[in-house]
Order: structure tokens, then sequence, then C-alpha cells
């Protein structure tokens, strides 16, 4: 199958990125795909990938297989086709995908998930595995990894925007307002078996975000209010947000509060 006559993982991250009159050139065949082999970025995530996925699975100790395995179908009648870096099964003999990510030093893994969540979704779809490690090296001295849960509603949601992309090379016809990221919420989606939960509705934890924020000064207030926060993250809640604040859980299982930048 050639590449243009099929939506990859890349390319869904390209549609959700509002890059669709660029892909949707290539896929009619207009232009040659971008050249990557002097992109230092995509490079450096070929050549440190065996690394990446041999520290993985020290670290989890856990054997992997599939190398580069391939998987295609079509999927509400557009043709898809994934090649994963690598599988492995877990003791409950679950299926899961592992990919191999590097990046900047300064990004952080939360925005690798958010960036790679359509291509690991897809992924997930194509090989019918419950989820997907996601294994990243940030810079050179810095390894870090989560596990994703599939989720049909937001595999679903995404694959309609798919759907739409690919229905303009069907008709030969230029997209055009395309050109717009569009967000969908990955709240629900478990990342190390937690959820998000934007409590922006919650009336009590937005009034102890704001004495959290606003009367810091005041520290019987700001213990209080502190307190009463970390009280309201659910034991299966990996992050928890508002207008003001965000509170998240680190590998180790504390809460870190940090202010919201308006």
């Amino acid at each position: 199958m050639e590449r243009k006559g099929f939506i990859g993982g890349s390319d869904c991250v390209k549609i959700m990125q509002g890059n669709w009159l660029g892909l949707w050139q290539v896929k009619m065949g207009l232009v040659e795909p971008e050249d990557l082999s002097r992109n230092v970025a995509v490079q450096m995530g070929i050549l440190t990938e065996d690394f990446n996925l041999k520290w993985f699975a020290d670290e989890y100790e856990i054997k992997i297989s599939g190398f580069q395995r391939s998987c295609n179908g079509t999927i509400n009648g557009v043709p898809a086709k994934g090649t994963m870096d690598a599988m492995c099964t877990t003791d409950d003999v679950k299926l899961h995908i592992v990919e191999a990510k590097h990046t900047n030093a300064y990004n952080t893994l939360d925005k690798v998930i958010d960036y790679y969540m359509p291509q690991l979704q897809l992924y997930i779809e194509l090989a019918g595995a419950d989820g997907a490690y996601l294994s990243v090296i940030f810079g050179n001295n810095k390894w870090e990894s989560a596990y994703v849960s599939r989720n049909k509603e937001y595999f679903d949601s995404m694959w309609a925007v798919v759907s739409d992309f690919w229905g303009y090379v069907v008709r030969k016809e230029e997209p055009v307002g395309n050109d717009q990221p569009i967000q969908l919420r990955t709240d629900k989606i478990e990342v190390d078996n937690m959820v998000r939960r934007d409590a922006t509705k919650d009336n009590h934890f937005v009034d102890c975000a704001y004495t959290y924020t606003t009367l810091e000064a005041d520290a019987k207030a700001f213990e209080s209010s502190k307190k009463d926060l970390k009280q309201m993250v659910g034991d299966n809640e990996r992050e928890v947000y508002c207008d003001h604040l965000t509170i998240k859980r680190d590998k180790r299982g504390a809460l870190r509060i940090t202010r919201r930048v308006t």
C-alpha cells in the first residue's frame, strides 16, 4: 500500500494539529513527503530507538518483541496502517504496544502524551491492544514512561475528524479553513490507570483554589485550603485542575499544587 493511500499514525497527529492542506497535497501526490533524512530531531529518535526500548524493557523487567510490526485495516471506510516500535504482553496475557520517543530536554511527559495521543489510540485500535507504553528520552539525561489505556470514546471522536479529512482526498477537493489544531478532551483517558479532572464547575474546589492562590500570606487559611484541595483529589486521579491551579500526582503518589498562569 503506497503511503499516500492510507492514514498512518503521524498523519493522525498532523490532522489533529490542523495541517490538512500539507497532508492533503502529499496524499494527492502533488508534493513529495518531507525528506526527514537531515532532520536532526527525527534522526535522533531513530538512532536512540533501540537503546530506548532496551532501557524500557530493563526498567519494567518485561520482554518485548514484535519490533516494527505493521498492522493495517479499514476503519469506517478509511484505510489505515500503523508500524509499532514494539509489542509486549503482561502476566494477565494482555497485549500492549510500546512506542519509543525522543524529545528535547525542556519538554514534559504530559505534553508528549497529549501530542502523540492520536497516534497511540490508532495503533491500539489497529493492533487490538489494551493500551500503549510510551517510553520517552528527554535530551540526553532523562527518561520517563507512561501507560496509556485504550479509550473508545476518544478514538471515535478522533476518527470522525480523520474521516472528514479523508473525504477531501476521495473527492479530490482541496481542504479550506482546516488549519487550526483540533482539541479533543483527554481527561477520561487513563494514564498509568489514573484520569484527569476539570474541577472548574466544582464550587468548593474553586473556592479553595482561590483561597490558596490569593491568601498565601495568611498561613492558617493557606494551609487549610491546601489540605482541603488535596483531599478532593480522588485516588484514581492523576491531575485535577481549574482556572486558578493544577494539582498533579507524581510517580511516587505525592500531590503537587501549581498555580496556573492566566
